[in-house]
């Protein structure tokens, strides 16, 4: 009897290993590219070849992509690294005075890029002690009062000055999404996207995987939007002036399901998650009595399907009319790449267009190049379009920020 039960639990466990096994390589055999350091550094190779590295201050490398490797652009584009050795790099914002303020949440951190003639001239952790600072944000009318999305909280803080940090909204901590995504609307309210505690669930909280609105003051703290799985993102469409969102969904459906999102986000509307995905789509995985089915049909359908696992990040529309004519209010997105998909996807960044009407007209990649032969030399996060019209992109993985320009062609 005894010799049985030991052989029922090596057979219970040898079960449970096989399993465990078969569910790590559907879901993971494909995740080197976003958790393995890169087999080299994206710094050494995109060189200068006009300026030596003594010319420069240690954090800043011109790095003009002569070559047009390792990362590619469409023809009369140039790609250079404008700042380097930021571990974690995030949401990047420009103050009235030019500077730049990057959040870096895994050192807890904001750094200030002091910018002078279109080079980083310093760099420095200027506000400390924060909690996963995620989402940044200038007060429309205090334009160097700074606002951060923090796990737990939003805080505000005056810059170049002495002052301290005030909180003006708690937010739920905790699970599996820790960033905050803050953005200033048209009318001057302050939105912050809080993703989802788990892969997929009902949620207890309902400020978890949804968009809240509130006054510059912290009062009149209210849902705009529910039903956002993981909305890392936000911007404004100039032509519309509503909110954009990009939208990660669920994990373990295979490679193909579900589709990520971009969705403009309007007050009051459902947009599925836990229960529907994409246009509507039923998830019977999670509700496989089909109890929310009818309910997936109140919900309202994605925009944009992006191909599925591949983390869309920073949005931004393009606004420089020294570009040719056929980008100006195109999209850029980042798509941060995959990490539980058999075969990689992602890891670039991709040009949705739109006609004159502001009619979606397609898709095709803008840079590509991190992901080579199963690493990843960076993973693109954030997209900002300066004054000037020249593009910045921060890059978590790589740890640098790089700059795009129109160089004609």
């Amino acid at each position: 009897m005894k010799k049985l039960i030991i052989l029922a639990i090596i057979a219970i466990l040898t079960g449970v290993i096989f399993w465990i096994g078969i569910f790590a390589w559907r879901n993971f055999r494909g995740s080197r590219p976003a958790f393995l350091e890169p087999n080299q550094n994206i710094t050494d190779l995109i060189p200068s070849p006009s300026e030596s590295p003594s010319s420069q201050p240690e954090n800043t490398l011109p790095a003009e992509n002569a070559t047009n490797m390792p990362l590619k652009l469409p023809d009369g584009f140039r790609i250079s690294i404008f700042a380097k050795n930021l571990p974690g790099a995030r949401v990047m914002a420009l103050d009235t005075l030019g500077n730049m303020w990057l959040s870096r949440p895994n050192a807890n951190v904001v750094t200030l890029l002091e910018i002078q003639d279109g080079k980083v001239v310093s760099q420095n952790d200027t506000l400390v002690g924060l909690n996963h600072p995620h989402g940044l944000a200038f007060d429309p009318d205090q334009p160097l009062l700074l606002f951060i999305g923090e796990e737990d909280k939003i805080t505000k803080v005056p810059l170049y000055t002495e002052g301290e940090y005030e909180k003006i909204a708690d937010l739920p901590a905790g699970g599996g999404h820790s960033t905050r995504t803050l953005l200033f609307g048209p009318d001057k309210r302050l939105y912050v996207s809080s993703g989802s505690s788990c892969n997929v669930c009902v949620e207890k909280d309902p400020r978890r995987a949804a968009i809240y609105s509130l006054n510059r003051d912290g009062t009149d703290f209210r849902e705009f939007a529910s039903g956002l799985r993981n909305s890392v993102f936000m911007t404004i469409n100039p032509r519309t002036e509503e909110i954009w969102a990009t939208e990660m969904g669920r994990d373990f459906l295979g490679d193909n399901l579900p589709p990520d999102e971009i969705n403009v986000i309007r007050e009051g509307k459902k947009y599925g998650w836990p229960y529907c995905y994409g246009k509507q789509i039923h998830d019977a995985n999670f509700d496989p009595s089909g109890s929310r089915f009818d309910f997936c049909k109140t919900t309202e359908p994605s925009l944009i399907d992006i191909p599925a696992h591949s983390a869309p990040l920073g949005l931004a529309f393009l606004k420089n009319s020294e570009w040719p004519a056929d980008y100006r209010d195109n999209l850029l997105v980042a798509y941060h790449g995959s990490w539980n998909r058999s075969v990689p996807t992602g890891y670039k960044i991709v040009r949705h267009k739109f006609d004159e009407q502001g009619n979606y007209s397609g898709v095709e990649d803008f840079a590509t190049g991190w992901l080579a032969r199963g690493n990843a030399l960076g993973r693109p996060v954030d997209i900002l379009e300066n004054p000037d019209g020249k593009i910045y992109i921060s890059d978590d993985k790589a740890g640098v920020i790089y700059l795009v320009e129109w160089i004609g062609g």
